[in-house]
């Protein structure tokens, strides 16, 4: 027998009184993630598992969460995982990880589209710019296009559910466009040459963010870059005379100028979608000055043994050897993973991730507040982010 309409009045209010519920609890139903190793999730290693893509992230990474590799490139969770328990959601999936599942509510409560060594530009352009390279075709437009075509398995084929889905999201934009430099870098380009990228970059991330609020999107987090020259990796490869070291911190002076030249022209575009779209919350999450307090002041935050040197690495001063991978057998691995900032010379510790977080979602490293916009759920609500599985 049809269901009266009483019935179906009934079960309407239900749907809206439970996704409210959600939504009022936690500020957003879900995450909606884009972005390289500094968000991958899983990505990447579930790519690897059918196709040849290239895995690096094998054991010991993961050593601190599971015990095991669960495709984040680092010992342990990453600033999504912690943000994630900040919101009261359960950690969230790889797309990969879930993709044909069929379940909806496998998406309902977020997905991570990131992959690790994608970049913000197409791969082609970066393969371009850096002879010799093989670049991963996993951009930000790429993932975008992941993104929409896995739609009808989160909110069906209505266009207004889907905008009322991602209205009630968080969209994380990154970390993204690092590997647009780092490639190019790495390969011997100058920082003269690579600043040149940055517009392109710049532009590739603010029309992502364009698309998806004329999808629908409320709030977006958009982080700006690390402070490179504080990475071992960095230290390591580019030989500077003295005075291109920061006195207070050791880092290279000029490769933190770029990054600073990068966030710099992103909040200048960020503040112009924010004109545009005055009914839209576009967030920047200073990841730079999050890191840097810890650059400055290692000790303060627990880091005893230095904010330069890789936990996991291959001697030298920095113990980093771009030729000889974390796990590799040439590799030494350090007891304390905690008291380190880095974690094998490119990415960072769980505890550098944890703080950093803390920084941005409940301190005053975003703009505007990310705390004032979301008050962090009262203890009485729960929380299943950290002990759900991926």
């Amino acid at each position: 027998m049809a269901p009266s309409t009483s019935s179906r009045l009934l079960a309407g209010l239900l749907v809206v009184l439970w996704s409210g519920r959600l939504y009022a609890n936690g500020c957003y139903s879900s995450i909606i993630s884009f972005g390289d190793s500094i968000a991958d999730t899983g990505n990447l290693k579930h790519m690897a598992s059918i196709s040849d893509v290239f895995f690096p992230c094998v054991p010991p990474y993961g050593e601190s969460f599971n015990h095991q590799s669960t495709g984040r490139c680092s010992n342990g969770r990453l600033i999504i995982d912690f943000l994630a328990e900040r919101l009261g959601l359960p950690l969230i999936p790889a797309y990969f990880g879930i993709k044909g599942s069929g379940s909806a509510v496998a998406f309902r409560q977020g997905v991570n589209y990131a992959v690790s060594g994608s970049t913000a530009t197409d791969s082609s352009l970066v393969e371009a710019s850096a002879s010799g390279s093989v670049v991963i075709n996993a951009s930000l437009g790429v993932q975008l296009a992941w993104f929409k075509q896995s739609l009808p398995s989160i909110c069906g084929n209505t266009t207004s559910d889907c905008r009322d889905f991602i209205g009630r999201s968080l969209i994380l934009m990154g970390e993204i466009g690092g590997n647009d430099y780092n490639i190019p870098l790495s390969k011997g380009k100058s920082i003269d040459d690579v600043r040149s990228y940055v517009p392109l970059v710049i532009d590739t991330i603010i029309s992502t963010i364009n698309e998806l609020i004329d999808m629908g999107a409320q709030t977006l987090v958009i982080p700006g870059n690390f402070p490179i020259g504080c990475f071992p990796s960095y230290l390591t490869t580019v030989v500077s005379e003295k005075e291109g070291y920061d006195p207070l911190t050791g880092c290279l002076i000029k490769l933190n100028e770029f990054s600073e030249y990068h966030n710099q022209m992103l909040q200048t575009k960020l503040n112009q979608i924010r004109e545009l779209n005055p009914n839209v919350v576009v967030i920047y999450a200073d990841y730079y000055n999050a890191a840097m307090q810890i650059y400055y002041s290692p000790d303060e935050y627990g880091f005893t043994n230095g904010a330069l040197k890789a936990c996991c690495g291959c001697g030298g001063p920095y113990n980093y050897n771009a030729f000889a991978r974390c796990g590799d057998a040439s590799t030494t691995l350090c007891d304390e993973p905690d008291k380190y900032v880095s974690w094998d010379g490119v990415h960072l510790t769980e505890a550098t991730y944890k703080l950093i977080s803390k920084s941005l979602f409940q301190g005053p490293y975003t703009t505007p507040e990310f705390s004032s916009l979301c008050p962090r759920p009262s203890t009485s609500q729960g929380t299943v982010g950290l002990s759900s599985s991926i």
